[in-house]
């Protein structure tokens, strides 16, 4: 029993405390000094009068230095990182602290390159999967002091913990280690997903003002600047860089006029064949050379054109520009089989698409089965329009070539494929990305051109951008290739050359070779 005094008087204590924190102590007063005065009088009154104030004090000072409340902060709820706010809140402090201590931080912006296309290949689980993984993956690279936040998606910032210069060699280094740890396989649903990611930082002694939002804005312009450079870029920000990207932001109000004076043409890169190394054909690209800025990426205008309204205008342009193309490729007598253009899912649900196409044909005086229809996977599984498949099987009856680009990412099924009387299917990076060194990527494929072969499509793998891809993919029978290990995308004077001195190559080799072998693919 007498053990449990302590204990007791403890809990007391603590209750005594809750009371004196809250306004319920003062409910307590009233009936406190009506007792005083029924036991002890006037002189009772006026001790209550003394001594309850002075308790209600003490308890107060006990609440106050014994249970301090502490601030819980908001995380976000799928990786537990900081939100946006309180990164803003600590880069603030450093700010504020450099001026009389000469502390320096760095605010990195780290992106996922392609994420955005992760949600509608794999589905929504896949994609928060995927930021978990990276998130981890960052977290192994940085030290206990530095704070991460994520900021939407699959962007995470990064506020390196002050120290007394943060150079541009150090921050480098570090953003290269982060892109060596997202870089390896993430594992998801049998196959590995390899991505990049692009980081865009500002070191304290370059923000653009005292001011940690203004940091933090710095470091995501020096981001999009990266993303213009192409995937896995990393980029400072600078103020020159600014200028460049308040530039940007009239690009909706160019686009238009870009398309009418000719500044946003085809571009051209080819496909060929695995076994013989011949020109099986081309895919036109769009390509904007800007008289300022020079090579604008599509990444940067196509949303501006869709936004414009313009998809329709710009198939307009390719068509035409891939038609010229092959007919100035024939004039100059290089074989050059069909050339593929991209079509959007608003010009394939146009009613007159077919009148069209047939016009220009006849116009360039050219066969149907020069021109190859590349429509997306995600467009055939996902449509309920009737005129979108009467469209295609039109197209498909007059003898146009129909491409199933992306295929393994849109979910399309065997009876969608043969609804749109598909002829090849173009299998997507993500299965053809390191195929050499992964024996689950092989797998996966094999099984892609099994299938191709059992429903007598013809299959081109795209994004190769190795021998040791480029051989694999002949091993197991793709017949058709395409990337940058073949040749980049190139405007059509460059074809030129190009088919010239591949055309060479292959004569040159044919007698060591001593001839092709027919294969069938699997």
């Amino acid at each position: 029993m007498v053990q449990d005094l302590p204990r007791s008087n403890g809990r007391f204590l603590e209750r005594a405390r809750v009371m004196a924190s809250g306004p319920r102590l003062f409910l307590l007063v009233p009936p406190a000094m009506l007792v005083a005065y029924w036991t002890g009088g006037e002189n009772g009154l006026v001790a209550a009068a003394v001594t309850i104030p002075a308790l209600i004090a003490f308890l107060g000072s006990q609440v106050n230095t014994q249970a301090p409340t502490q601030v819980t902060r908001p995380v976000d709820g799928l990786t537990g990182y900081a939100l946006r706010s309180e990164l803003v809140t600590q880069l603030d402090q450093v700010l504020v602290e450099r001026k009389s201590s000469g502390v320096s931080t760095a605010c990195l912006v780290v992106d996922l390159d392609d994420f955005k296309d992760v949600a509608d290949r794999h589905g929504r689980a896949a994609s928060e999967t995927v930021i978990r993984a990276v998130a981890e993956r960052i977290g192994t690279i940085l030290r206990a002091e530095d704070l991460v936040a994520r900021l939407d998606g699959a962007t995470f910032a990064i506020m390196l913990s002050p120290v007394r210069n943060a150079d541009l060699e150090s921050v480098i280094q570090i953003s290269s280690r982060i892109q060596s740890a997202i870089g390896e396989p993430i594992p998801l649903d049998g196959i590995n997903l390899y991505f990049s990611c692009s980081i865009g930082f500002c070191l304290t002694s370059r923000t653009p003002e005292e001011d940690g939002a203004k940091m933090l804005n710095a470091a995501e312009n020096a981001l999009i600047e990266a993303r213009r450079s192409g995937s896995g870029a990393i980029r400072s920000f600078s103020k020159e860089m600014k200028q460049r990207i308040a530039a940007e932001q009239s690009l909706v109000e160019d686009v238009r006029v870009a398309l009418e004076l000719g500044q946003i043409t085809a571009w051209y890169q080819p496909q060929i064949s695995t076994e013989s190394g011949a020109i099986t054909g081309f895919e036109a690209l769009a390509r904007w050379a800007h008289p300022d800025r020079g090579l604008i990426p599509p990444a940067e205008f196509l949303p501006a054109i869709e936004t414009a309204g313009l998809l329709s205008r710009l198939g307009e342009v390719m068509l035409y520009n891939a038609l010229t193309a092959l007919r100035d490729w024939d004039k100059g007598g290089m074989a050059v089989p069909s050339v593929a253009v991209n079509f959007s899912e608003a010009e394939l649900r146009d009613p007159k698409l077919m009148e069209k196409i047939k016009w220009e044909l006849d116009r360039f005086d050219l066969t149907p089965d020069r021109l190859t229809i590349e429509i997306l996977e995600n467009v055939v599984a996902d449509t309920g329009d009737d005129v979108i498949p009467q469209n295609i099987k039109m197209l498909s009856e007059i003898g146009c070539r129909i491409d199933l680009d992306d295929f393994g990412t849109g979910h399309a099924s065997i009876a969608s494929i043969r609804r749109f009387a598909v002829n090849r299917i173009k299998i997507d990076r993500t299965f053809v990305a390191r195929i050499d060194q992964d024996p689950a990527q092989q797998q996966m494929l094999s099984a892609i051109l099994m299938m191709a072969e059992r429903l007598e499509l013809e299959a081109l793998a795209e994004g190769v951008e190795s021998l040791g891809e480029r051989s694999v993919l002949a091993q197991l029978g793709c017949a058709h290739i395409q990337g940058y290990g073949i040749a980049r995308p190139m405007p059509f004077n460059d074809t030129l050359v190009w088919i010239a001195k591949h055309n060479d190559k292959l004569k040159s080799a044919a007698p060591f070779l001593g001839g092709t072998t027919n294969r069938k693919h699997g």
